[in-house]
């Protein structure tokens, strides 16, 4: 089974679970930046949670099927179309042999998440097939590219039952939402001015913003302890470098580095940062390692 791709991006790529066991190596993690919409598009089909799905950033993404065949799509809502009818996220659906399913523009959130029976089949490279274009990885053939014009999907045959996701599971992406932040070894050397700003002012996040990473705008904070060493950084990490506004680190970040951190994002959180469009607001809200350890877990018990 297969889909041609007639337009795409440079934000539309083959992603999974991520590429782990190589930090040492300097090679980061990559992966779906919305977990969640990932499995629920991988779920609705019977797949593995982190099999390889299409990440759909923002829109300009269409293909063509080649045969008869099911997909699945979750997250974001791209104004999606079958052959010009809209197609809303949350559910799978039946793509006949000639129709088109095409995504345009956002109309809530930012990312897509198109499954395939199986999984989309992709070449693995040191344990995943997740796309980081700067580490030359991933992707259909290996090399870190982003899907183009012409390329072929290719995923198992099967015809599944077509399902929805239940409308109080579903996620909304809307508001400003509240991030939840780990706090960090070098939170208690900010001015005191900063950690009051850092929690109860809004950031504007940039259009700045790139898979590595996401630069937020708002009060300048000032960090007042001594120079760093360069260190590894977690996913979410939110780094403040000399200009005082904050960047959080996302799937595709360097491993180590030197700014001061305000601490990290949750996975949740971070699922609730990847869904949001420039030029919208958010706030950080501070959480104990421990208490986020058991939301998260409470989530995932819930969704099972």
């Amino acid at each position: 089974m297969s889909l041609r791709i007639e337009a795409s991006t440079a934000l539309c790529q083959v992603q999974d679970g991520g590429r782990f066991g190589v930090r040492h190596l300097g090679v980061t993690q990559g992966g779906a930046l919305d977990w969640v919409a990932m499995y629920w598009a991988n779920s609705l089909l019977g797949n593995a949670l982190q099999a390889p799905v299409i990440e759909v950033a923002l829109g300009g993404f269409s293909v063509v099927a080649e045969r008869d065949c099911c997909l699945a799509l979750a997250g974001a809502d791209l104004d999606a179309r079958i052959d010009q009818q809209p197609l809303k996220p949350w559910r799978s659906f039946a793509l006949s042999r000639g129709q088109q399913l095409s995504f345009r523009q956002p109309l809530q959130g930012a990312r897509a998440y198109l499954a395939a029976v199986g999984g989309f089949q992709a070449e693995a490279v040191l344990g995943s097939c997740a796309t980081v274009v700067r580490e030359a990885l991933g992707g259909l053939d290996g090399q870190g590219r982003a899907l183009g014009k012409g390329q072929l999907l290719t995923f198992a045959a099967g015809s599944p039952a077509l399902c929805e996701v239940p409308e109080a599971l579903r996620p909304v992406y809307a508001g400003a939402p509240l991030l939840d932040l780990v706090m960090g070894a070098q939170i208690g050397q900010f001015s005191g001015t900063s950690l009051f700003d850092a929690f109860n002012r809004d950031w504007t996040l940039d259009s700045r913003a790139d898979r590595m990473g996401i630069r937020l705008l708002g009060p300048q904070l000032e960090y007042q302890g001594p120079p760093m060493i360069s260190e590894g950084i977690p996913l979410g990490a939110v780094q403040v470098p000399p200009d005082g506004q904050p960047i959080v680190l996302l799937n595709d970040r360097q491993t180590i580095g030197g700014y001061p951190r305000l601490g990290a994002l949750t996975p949740l959180a971070l699922v609730q940062l990847a869904q949001c469009l420039p030029g919208a607001q958010v706030r950080f809200k501070a959480v104990l390692q421990e208490l986020a350890w058991q939301e998260q877990q409470a989530y995932l018990k819930r969704w099972r």
